[in-house]
């Protein structure tokens, strides 16, 4: 009895020893006050990455407390953390039928018309997946959209649009139907082909529509938020060079370009982000770049009658190099033999995190505080049972600010397992030992 009783003892003061220490103010380093729109309810403010930086990993010993007053008691204030994301949507498949040749076939160009099975969900665009071997062609897509399929509803004329392959031209491919919002279960496609000007005769047949995908809607795309900007590029050979150093644990997911104003070029670039920690690891050894490689491009023309705009200015960069070191990251501009683009701004931009609260009906002067990495991660039922309002109150977090009420954490009075490890798995030892011939002699008792 008495060893089990010792073993309840030792267990107790292993758990009180690895117990994480209480959550309070003043023993945080930096301070941001919580500005709020009047009212009450759910309000949600940016976190930027300044916040990254200087908190703990996973932003773990992120607190709300109303500010702080002489002798008030300090109760943390339940908070979630929301990820801009495209909701629950993924890039969807939709499905061709009816695939075949219309009436509007000429000598000049050919027409291909079918149906597209769409998912069950709003969607705003839908990319046609043509055979690659199609070259120097400018299609017309008209669309339709109706719920029943052959004609059997009521059809709505959705618009028509430009698609085009200039790759020979060194001005890149778009087969992506861009729409208004909508939910219409089956579109009908009329694809009318023709040759870009001074190019060779080449058919259009059916069979080059392999498939089409869905994006998630605009709705429901991502936000972001910039994490570093430059505007000072430099050409480096056949390269345009941007290069950022970016504070440890700072997400960085998307790199964006801005043109200079007046400029009306056509391009198609590849670029290249290489990111590379500024220290080496735990083990002394230097770690291997991260490289991510995209397109942008932009072509406004006029080609054989039709207007033909696109652009796509940012290119997916999810890095990991710099999660938990400083990292150097350098952005490249392939240029080729082609004049290097004026670029104005070079942008390095994470998701847009919000961190969202209640507010009560009488108010209160909330700041948010983080800068203690003995925290761990706050179990909040709010963050467990959070759902998005529909009417959010607009917040705004100030600017960072060091914590005027800042103490360092008193040491901590240890119990005496923590403080003698060694002594601990010994006493353990034996009390398993004492158990165990214990458990041993009633069991010959009772074979007695």
């Amino acid at each position: 009895m008495r060893g089990a009783a010792l073993l309840a003892v030792l267990l107790w003061q292993v758990a009180v020893a690895n117990e994480p220490p209480a959550a309070e103010p003043g023993t945080m380093r930096y301070e941001r006050a919580i500005r709020v729109a009047a009212g009450a309810g759910q309000a949600c403010a940016v976190l930027d990455a300044q916040i990254f930086s200087h908190a703990a990993p996973s932003l773990s010993d992120v607190r709300i407390f109303p500010a702080q007053e002489a002798g008030a008691v300090m109760n943390e204030v339940p908070y979630a953390i929301t990820l801009s994301e495209a909701a629950s949507e993924e890039t969807e498949t939709a499905r061709v039928l009816n695939l075949g040749t219309g009436t509007g076939a000429s000598k000049e160009g050919a027409q291909i018309v079918f149906d597209l099975e769409m998912p069950a969900r709003a969607y705003t665009s839908v990319t046609l997946n043509l055979d690659p071997a199609a070259h120097d062609f400018i299609a017309t897509a008209t669309v339709t959209g109706s719920d029943a399929l052959g004609g059997r509803g009521k059809a709505t004329a959705l618009g028509s649009f430009t698609l085009f392959d200039l790759t020979t031209q060194h001005l890149s491919r778009d087969t992506t139907i861009s729409l208004q919002e909508t939910t219409f279960k089956y579109l009908h496609v009329e694809l009318h082909f023709s040759h870009a000007p001074g190019k060779p005769a080449a058919r259009f047949v059916p069979a080059m529509v392999l498939g089409a995908t869905v994006p998630p809607s605009r709705e429901a795309q991502s936000v972001y938020t910039t994490v570093a900007e430059t505007s000072s590029v430099v050409t480096k050979a056949r390269e345009t060079v941007e290069t950022f150093m970016v504070p440890a644990r700072v997400p960085v997911e998307r790199v964006s370009f801005v043109l200079a104003p007046g400029f009306i070029g056509n391009f198609s670039r590849v670029v290249r982000v290489r990111a590379q920690a500024d220290a080496a690891d735990d083990g002394g050894r230097a770690p291997l770049p991260e490289v991510v490689t995209g397109s942008i491009l932009r072509v406004h023309a006029n080609e054989g009658g039709q207007e033909i705009h696109t652009e796509e200015l940012a290119v997916p960069a999810i890095l990991g190099a710099n999660l938990q070191r400083v990292a150097k990251i350098e952005v490249a501009i392939e240029n080729g033999d082609d004049q290097p683009l004026p670029i104005a701004t070079v942008r390095l931009e994470m998701r847009q995190r919000k961190i969202c609260f209640d507010v009560p009906a009488t108010g209160a002067n909330l700041a948010l505080f983080y800068g203690d990495s003995r925290l761990a991660a706050p179990q909040y039922d709010y963050a467990r049972l959070f759902a998005a309002s529909r009417t959010v109150l607009a917040a705004e977090l100030g600017p960072e600010a060091l914590n005027a009420n800042y103490h360092a954490p008193a040491a901590d009075a240890k119990p005496f397992a923590a403080r003698h490890p060694e002594l601990l798995w010994i006493a353990l030892i034996v009390a398993i030992c004492a158990l165990g011939m214990v458990a041993l002699k009633a069991a010959r008792n009772v074979g007695r």
